[in-house]
């Protein structure tokens, strides 16, 4: 009990002094408009919002079930889930959405490539174009057939359709897609900016209730203590593979494809901590939370080995700690979260292909013409993805390891950002460096990688982040040190003026 309190209080603790140096390396600029308050937005995709609401929707766009379900997973290797997710969040995660986020604001409201491309080069923001959009659509794809399962299992659940029967699943899976292309193609502030900011409310209800009932049915007297040992069941190794399964609430490069459609309604750059470091935060304490409840509620990472999956997780824990009213609400809620998460994927997908072809998204005619091929393409995936668990397996796997690729290129390209333009540039530097271990490592001694033992992954992921490392140093911290700096200062200049 004492490391979970001791986790938290980091967590927040973190928000308010490495998010205030994060902010301070940064420089925010008060008196430069925002892209949502220039004479040039739509009206659809750069509508300026409260902060408040821009805070909740950043918050469950990024969030979904991924702290709920990763941690659950997680916990499957003790306290050191802990460890992750309160140096992950704040370190890396964090710093990555508040870069992700501020990059964005300050480069019109670019999409992830676009602001890849112009601090790394032509070639990686063409790499970056296919990856986000091949991300995008898997989360999408995810996000459609996840609740549409999870819906399924609790009618028949509640007894109201046979075991095995299918027919509420692709009653779902239709409804969800018709929403998602509705939520997709309309104005931010019609749909998404109306009901989100309740979501965020209710992840928040879920999370606060759910510790609350854990301090007070004595649930967290058996919280396991921090220890150098590993807890997971089958002695899986912790690096690199908790690094991975654990993305929301510590680092998550899906939350830089999110980040742009927040950096379109943001009124002004001093809310930019609130928003996107904040809300990372908060995903953290989500994360923690559901650690924690898995790690005790079933008498330790054994007992969890054998509890099922993570929607029956829970299921069970929801029940039992909530009651059966609250416990239904928050497990509707579980139903809910991924389609936040989903329509915003397909939504920032659109914006992705709109910056690469330079192609207005005013008229809805353009927005319907980028969107429907992106649904079709998901639909087609989700039709894969329900065929057997295995291929719904395959399709996380794979979204889970290039969700992490995503933000090790994100933070890279903060990196130089910031040496270019003379900031303190360590502070995304050093978790690039580790994060490129993480994601090198993994993909060669993975199921669905290589394959290969895991010395060579370990070895081949030092190899290649301190090759990376050297070259910045040198060809970027040495040699172009400052040279966007002038650049910088204009733009604020010209950008007061308007």
């Amino acid at each position: 009990m004492i490391t979970f309190l001791a986790a938290i209080v980091m967590l927040v603790i973190g928000y308010v002094i490495y998010g205030s140096i994060v902010e301070r390396v940064f420089k925010p600029c008060p008196a430069l408009k925002t892209p949502a308050m220039r004479k040039d937005a739509d009206g659809v995709d750069y509508v300026p919002m409260n902060w408040k609401k821009v805070l909740l929707i950043q918050f469950i766009s990024i969030a979904g079930t991924g702290p709920i379900f990763g941690a659950i997973a997680g916990a499957m290797w003790g306290p050191a889930a802990y460890f992750w997710i309160v140096f992950g969040c704040i370190f890396a995660g964090a710093t990555h959405d508040y870069l992700s986020g501020m990059l964005s604001v300050r480069n019109n409201g670019a999409s992830a490539s676009e602001i890849v491309g112009k601090y790394l080069g032509s070639t990686p923001r063409n790499i970056m174009r296919v990856f986000s959009i091949v991300l995008l659509i898997l989360v999408g794809t995810v996000f459609i057939t996840s609740p549409a399962m999870i819906f399924n299992s609790l009618m028949i659940f509640k007894n109201l359709a046979a075991e095995g029967t299918r027919h509420f699943l692709f009653i779902a899976i239709v409804v969800i897609i018709i929403y998602y292309i509705a939520a997709t193609i309309s104005p931010i502030d019609k749909i998404i900016g109306r009901i989100y900011p309740a979501f965020g409310v209710l992840l928040t209800f879920m999370a606060v209730g759910i510790l609350i009932t854990l301090f007070t049915s004595g649930q967290m007297q058996n919280a396991p203590e921090f220890e150098f040992r590993n807890f997971h069941p089958a002695k899986m190794a912790i690096f690199p593979f908790l690094f991975i399964t654990i993305a929301c609430g510590a680092i998550s490069g899906f939350h830089a494809t999110q980040a742009p459609l927040m950096a379109r309604c943001m009124r002004n750059e001093k809310e930019g901590r609130r928003i996107f470091y904040g809300s990372m935060v908060l995903e953290g304490v989500v994360a923690m939370v559901w650690a924690a409840a898995a790690m005790t509620f079933f008498g330790g990472t054994e007992g969890l080995s054998k509890a099922g999956p993570a929607p029956v997780v829970v299921n069970t824990v929801s029940i039992a700690l909530m009651g059966t009213v609250l416990g239904t609400i928050a497990i509707v809620g579980v139903i809910f979260f991924p389609i936040t998460s989903g329509d915003t994927a397909f939504r920032a997908a659109r914006l992705t292909l709109a910056d690469s072809f330079k192609f207005s998204q005013k008229p809805i005619k353009n927005r319907l013409l980028l969107a429907l091929p992106l649904f079709a393409i998901g639909v087609a995936l989700t039709w894969f993805a329900i065929a057997n668990a295995q291929n719904f397996g395959i399709i996380w796997r794979y979204f889970a390891w290039s969700n992490q690729t995503l933000a090790t290129i994100m933070l890279w390209a903060g990196a130089v950002y910031l040496a270019k333009t003379g900031k303190f540039y360590w502070i995304a530097l050093i978790p690039a460096t580790f994060m490129t271990v993480v994601v090198i490592c993994y993909i060669i001694i993975a199921p669905e990688g290589l394959r290969l033992p895991y010395m060579v992954g370990i070895i081949a992921g030092l190899v290649t982040a301190a090759a990376l490392f050297a070259a910045f140093i040198y060809f970027i911290a040495i040699k172009q040190r400052g040279t966007l700096a002038e650049e910088e200062a204009a733009q604020i200049r010209d950008g007061e003026r308007e």
